[in-house]
């Protein structure tokens, strides 16, 4: 007996596949005979189509005919009903017609319709006019393309003469008063620009003071701490943020650079007064080993979102008390 010798999973697609024929085969035995079916439907239909005809035509021929009358006159009679019949059905059709093109032409009549006849138009080319508004009427709150243009122009203009004026301000020149402490203060006086930061503050600073302290030959900018009103200022600001945000420290403003002498005791931060103190430049090791003792003891590294209510001196106060 002969059987299939390959694989399995060929064997099950050779099966599928026959059922797929098979399946195939009987759709097309299927549309085979409803197309049969519809065929001998629209022949009956013309069939019936034809009856009522020639029924209708009968029907007037047994009335027209009334008594015994030759085969000739019933032969004329019955082709002069058959005409007669076929100018009722072509007049009965073309007043359907009539109706259709009706009902389609009240259709168009209800659609709107933008456009413009070629008649109606001129053949010079006209120049558009701009509506005019009414000066009287407010539209401010109406969108405007013309109005929204200008508006960016100026703010954009705006905002290059703030940048052009941030950039002068920069660039201006200040007397920066500073004091090198190594438990003692030596007072200096350099001259920066406002848009200087605190790192070239401190590149300056050393390259003036490294001839005169031993410490600070093989120093860098990175071991140096800047203290300002007892804070200490990271190295990344610059004078400039100071001055515009008009900042302020513990015991004075953070933006005035030079020195005067404090004799408050208390103050109101709010109202700003001309006494402030020297900012003080300071070796990160010796800040390390001497900050639980005054002054160092006072400092705290700044905060842009702290705020101080009220300066205070606590050396002073605490040698009055």
């Amino acid at each position: 007996m002969a059987h299939y010798g390959g694989p399995a999973s060929e064997g099950g697609r050779a099966i599928q596949m026959q059922k797929r024929r098979e399946k195939h085969k009987e759709e097309v035995e299927l549309k085979k005979i409803k197309i049969e079916e519809e065929s001998v439907s629209a022949l009956n239909n013309i069939n019936k189509k034809f009856e009522a005809h020639y029924d209708a035509v009968e029907s007037s021929l047994k009335h027209s005919t009334v008594g015994l009358v030759t085969f000739g006159e019933m032969k004329a009679k019955q082709q002069l009903l058959v005409e007669e019949r076929q100018r009722e059905l072509a007049r009965k059709e073309s007043q359907l017609k009539e109706i259709k093109t009706k009902k389609h032409s009240n259709k168009n009549v209800s659609k709107l319709s933008f456009e413009v006849d070629d008649d109606d138009v001129d053949d010079e080319d006209e120049v558009p006019r701009k509506v005019a508004k009414n000066p009287d009427v407010d539209t401010s709150f109406l969108p405007d393309k013309e109005r929204e243009e200008e508006e960016n122009k100026l703010r954009e203009e705006l905002r290059r003469e703030w940048i052009d004026k941030q950039e002068t301000i920069k660039e201006e020149v200040i007397e920066i008063t500073y004091s090198y402490w190594d438990g003692s203060g030596h007072r200096r006086t350099v001259e920066m620009k406002k848009g200087n930061s605190i790192q070239q503050l401190l590149q300056k600073v050393l390259k003036e003071l490294r001839n005169d302290f031993i410490e600070l030959r093989t120093a860098s900018t990175d071991q140096l701490i800047f203290v300002k009103e007892d804070l200490l200022i990271p190295h990344h600001y610059t004078f400039y943020d100071f001055i515009v945000t008009k900042a302020r420290g513990k015991s004075g403003p953070l933006f005035q650079f030079d020195a005067r002498d404090d004799v408050r005791l208390e103050s109101n931060a709010a109202v700003e007064k001309d006494e402030t103190h020297a900012g003080k430049v300071a070796l990160r090791s010796w800040y390390e080993r001497n900050k639980h003792i005054f002054p160092a003891s006072r400092w705290e590294p700044y905060d842009a979102e702290k705020k101080w209510g009220k300066y205070t001196v606590k050396d002073k106060l605490n040698k009055n008390s």
